[in-house]
């Protein structure tokens, strides 16, 4: 679509470059004089920038006005590339692009005024003159466009580089580099290395998951692998923060312990074992959301560490149990766990815990003496006793089989299961 320079007489071009390299002149004084971000000495690639953009502005302008109802403004043309590059030098130079758009402001004013007794001087009607300024100002805002493009775009490569870096320091952390190696990746990614972390293992993304917005700006990230996870440094400040708990919790999350820097890979471990032991379809513990402790749960993460020798163990320490129904089983197994958390206790103390008749637990630990006999005296096979205990409530075997009161009085010092 042609631009209103279109309907400007061909002639024009002509007078406008005729003022062209005095129109240059005045526009460059005028914006090192009013633009205080331009009023330093034009010198080096800063000084080339400048007059290169206000040279080819004007340049441009009158060969679209000479081009008529055939020329066009092109963003991508090798000319345009002189605004790209302004826009790109005035996020590299740490400014906004507020005093570039002020240049530009001023410099179509200098040229307008400068074109418009061009325009006279041609005979050039009031109505066309009307005109001119429509389109002087019309042509600085698609320059303005390219310039904001190139801004743009270099703030994209600034954070895709430095997501890039962040990113690889990442996995230097949790493949447990240290030295010079961690501190050049550090340095690299502008990121300080922290005293104590926590790594986060993440549920599914939910619904309109926006957690990456929400993330602390020295919080690490890898959101796209199939395990996501974060790195949160200083995690005693870092889950103060609302906006960024929120998003934990709506999203689901497992909080792995804070730990030296050094041990991140373990923090990170112990979340995602017990992510994958609490992760049901649907989000954790069959809901959508919530957070979740590893400092909570230490005991449930030392039993999860190595299930199947924690599990033949289970299965020799209980043997005694295997000739029972499982309902059984179950019965004096959370009888058994509780009788050893209370230390012993009596049959009174037990049965507060478990919700039952004292004569009926009495009746039970009389069937555990007979079933474990002098293991119940040994203070080595009582310890071994409970770790069994522990992970077959945690394994859940024979849960369903035993009433809801009794498994979670056994598990009340337990790791809850979820």
């Amino acid at each position: 679509m042609a631009g209103p320079w279109a309907a400007l007489p061909r002639t024009l071009a002509a007078e406008l470059r005729k003022e062209q390299s005095s129109t240059a002149a005045e526009v460059i004084r005028q914006i090192r004089q009013h633009v205080p971000e331009f009023s330093r000495p034009l010198h080096g690639k800063f000084g080339h920038g400048i007059q290169m953009g206000v040279e080819t502005a004007l340049a441009e302008f009158a060969d679209l006005v000479e081009g008529g109802a055939g020329a066009s403004a092109d963003p991508g043309g090798e000319r345009w590339r002189v605004y790209w590059v302004l826009g790109r030098g005035e996020f590299a130079e740490g400014r906004s692009l507020d005093a570039l758009q002020a240049a530009y402001r001023l410099g179509a004013r200098v040229a307008w005024r400068r074109y418009a007794r061009a325009a006279r001087r041609a005979g050039v009607g009031a109505d066309q003159v009307v005109l001119l300024a429509e389109a002087v100002f019309a042509h600085i805002d698609e320059i303005s466009a390219v310039s904001v493009r190139g801004y743009a775009e270099a703030q994209a490569d600034k954070a895709g580089a430095l997501g890039r870096r962040r990113h690889h320091l990442l996995e230097r952390i949790v493949s447990r580099t240290t030295g010079p190696a961690l501190e050049q990746a550090a340095a690299a990614a502008g990121w300080t290395l922290p005293d104590t972390v926590a790594c986060v293992a993440l549920g599914p993304p939910a619904e309109r998951d926006r957690i990456h917005r929400r993330l602390p700006p020295d919080v690490l990230a890898d959101l796209e692998g199939p395990e996501p996870f974060l790195l949160v440094p200083e995690p005693g400040t870092a889950f103060r923060d609302q906006v960024f708990a929120g998003a934990l919790d709506a999203r689901g999350a497992v909080v792995g312990p804070a730990v030296p820097l050094a041990m991140a890979a373990d923090s990170l471990r112990w979340a995602r074992t017990l992510l994958a032991r609490l992760e049901k379809p649907g989000g954790i513990v069959g809901k959508p959301g919530g957070i979740v402790r590893c400092e909570e749960r230490l005991p449930e993460l030392l039993l999860l560490g190595d299930q199947p020798l924690v599990g033949l163990f289970a299965d020799r320490r209980l043997r005694p149990l295997d000739d029972l129904t499982p309902k059984q089983a179950t019965r004096l197994a959370t009888t058994l766990l509780v009788w050893l958390q209370c230390h012993r206790g009596s049959a009174p103390e037990v049965a507060e815990r478990l919700e039952l008749h004292p004569q009926t637990v009495r009746q039970r630990l009389r069937r555990i003496e007979h079933l474990f006999g002098a293991a119940l005296d040994d203070p080595d096979a009582r310890f071994e006793l409970e770790v069994a205990l522990r992970f077959r409530l945690l394994a859940g075997v024979g849960a369903g089989t035993g009433t809801g009161a009794e498994l979670g009085a056994a598990g009340g010092r337990t790791a809850s299961t979820p």
